[in-house]
């Protein structure tokens, strides 16, 4: 073979391997490529290394399996009693299949969009301004379901839908913020008021509690002064009875009692009385105190 003929050879050997290079396709995790053949669609390549017919296979799409966050600028609604708000909204989906994505509605993300507005005018149009504010969870449910039945044909599943932001006009959100602050005036009275009760509560239990207190006090201490008159008497009269017990035993003389006698006269004579009682047998006492007088004269 000639020269010529080699370098043709070569030249075509490497244009065939450029070809089959640039023809390797290899598609990475969470993707798909949508491959048309001769202008029609031919199938669909997962995860991994693909060989594409040149000039015959075309790459028509390449399609993302990750879910998607797509956030809608505020749209205009119209409430049942009338009053027009701006409403946003993020949709989080995924596509299922490529295929329908590709080929089942052009631009699916404006489609969406657009499906989302109108759902979203047709749900706040049948709730009054009051329960459009409350029922974000029952709103952002009811738009899913309906996006999501309406956008399976495309190959897209809807996982959830959130609204974003609810903006009412601005009288109203004056006249809102008006009513929460009375509102938080009213509970804050309330609170004010409940304290004061259970204050004046805990007050009159407080000196309840102090006054059973001091009384059981001073109930105690007539109970303890009681005992101890009563113990102070017991000891007393057993005294005054061991006396008389120790006097009877020892016997005494008629002399002795009438001695005794006189000393309680001394001592009754002693006293503050204003007036004193003279026995009867005074005489006798007499005498007594006599004989006492001769026996300390005889010493």
């Amino acid at each position: 073979m000639s020269i010529v003929s080699l370098i043709v050879l070569a030249v075509i050997a490497l244009i065939v391997i450029i070809i089959v290079a640039r023809n390797i396709k290899i598609v990475p995790q969470a993707h798909a490529f949508v491959i048309e053949r001769l202008g029609a669609y031919h199938q669909t390549w997962g995860t991994g290394l693909h060989l594409k017919v040149p000039f015959i296979d075309r790459i028509s799409k390449r399609v993302s399996l990750k879910e998607q966050v797509v956030d809608f600028p505020p749209q205009p609604v119209i409430t049942r009693d009338n009053v027009t708000m701006q409403i946003d909204t993020v949709v989080y989906f995924e596509i299922t299949d490529p295929k329908l994505y590709t080929y089942g509605v052009e631009r699916p993300l404006s489609a969406i969009e657009n499906l989302t507005a109108t759902t979203l005018r047709n749900i706040i149009g049948d709730l009054e301004l009051d329960s459009t504010l409350t029922s974000r969870d029952t709103i952002n449910d009811k738009i899913r379901i309906i996006l999501d039945e309406a956008t399976d044909a495309w190959g897209i599943r809807v996982i959830r839908v959130e609204l974003k932001n609810i903006l009412p006009p601005r009288e109203i959100q004056d006249a809102m913020e008006k009513q929460m602050k009375a509102e938080r005036e009213r509970r804050a009275r309330i609170l004010d008021a409940e304290g004061e009760k259970r204050s004046q509560i805990l007050v009159a239990e407080g000196l309840k509690e102090s006054a059973i207190l001091k009384a059981d006090a001073i109930k105690e201490s007539k109970i303890r002064e009681a005992e101890g008159e009563a113990q102070a008497i017991l000891a007393v009269q057993k005294a005054n009875a061991d006396a008389l017990r120790m006097l009877s035993e020892a016997d005494p003389s008629e002399k002795v009692i009438d001695l005794k006698s006189l000393e309680a006269l001394a001592k009754v004579a002693d006293g503050q009385a204003t007036k004193l009682i003279i026995p009867a047998d005074m005489q006798n006492i007499a005498s007594l105190a006599a004989s006492v007088k001769e026996m300390v004269t005889d010493k």
